[in-house]
């Protein structure tokens, strides 16, 4: 399984009624869910959305190994956060932020997990139709939306790829062993991607 995948979780077909759901709706929870509980910072109001979360990726009949599974770094992401906020007398707050930051991923899966990527663009691109009225055009914003989503697994995965050479070299602690071939593999790829977009004929104008 990739980094990306491990994090974000990919599109896993079940049949299940979480699966049948239209793509708006699944949009509409991940943002009923999200915006209200990281606004109020209220520690039950997480809990409730994370119960929300967990309850749907269950029902949606993926094994919870997958579904649930919260990599390493996320979990040392969430420990620093919380002995942070401990240190500084605020344990409450840093349980809170923790709780809604694994709600927002929980329910984010919700999305990637039983929605084909092809609808997650289709969806939006529907939603963007308002924007050609204005001169704007709703399929260069699909464009942007499906390249962004191509590109983020890549550049995850490819992060994971550099640190773990760098920790067979035992240069883990070295930054600039670190940032630089992903740096270099980020251009490398946004020109690959730049020159197949306008050998197509795209971003012409």
């Amino acid at each position: 399984m990739s980094a990306h995948d491990q994090l974000f979780g990919s599109y896993i077909p079940t049949g299940s009624w979480v699966h049948s759901l239209p793509v708006w709706s699944k949009y509409l929870l991940v943002f009923a869910g999200t915006i209200p509980s990281l606004l109020a910072r209220q520690w039950w109001l997480a809990l409730v959305v994370l119960a929300v979360a967990c309850a749907v990726l269950l029902a949606s009949r993926i094994p919870p190994r997958v579904s649930l599974r919260l990599g390493r770094g996320f979990l040392v992401l969430l420990a620093v956060l919380v002995g942070y906020q401990a240190i500084i007398g605020q344990l409450l707050v840093g349980v809170t932020l923790a709780t809604n930051l694994v709600a927002c991923l929980l329910l984010s899966r919700v999305l990637t997990m039983t929605t084909p990527a092809n609808d997650l663009v289709d969806a939006l691109v529907s939603a963007a139709r308002p924007l050609d009225r204005v001169g704007l055009s709703s399929e260069r914003f699909g464009l942007a939306v499906a390249l962004m989503l191509r590109s983020i697994p890549y550049l995850v995965d490819l992060f994971a790829d550099v640190r773990t050479a760098a920790r067979a070299r035992g240069l883990e602690r070295n930054w600039f062993a670190l940032v630089t071939p992903v740096i270099v593999g980020a251009v490398a790829y946004a020109q690959r991607t730049g020159e197949a977009l306008a050998a197509r004929g795209l971003g012409d104008d």
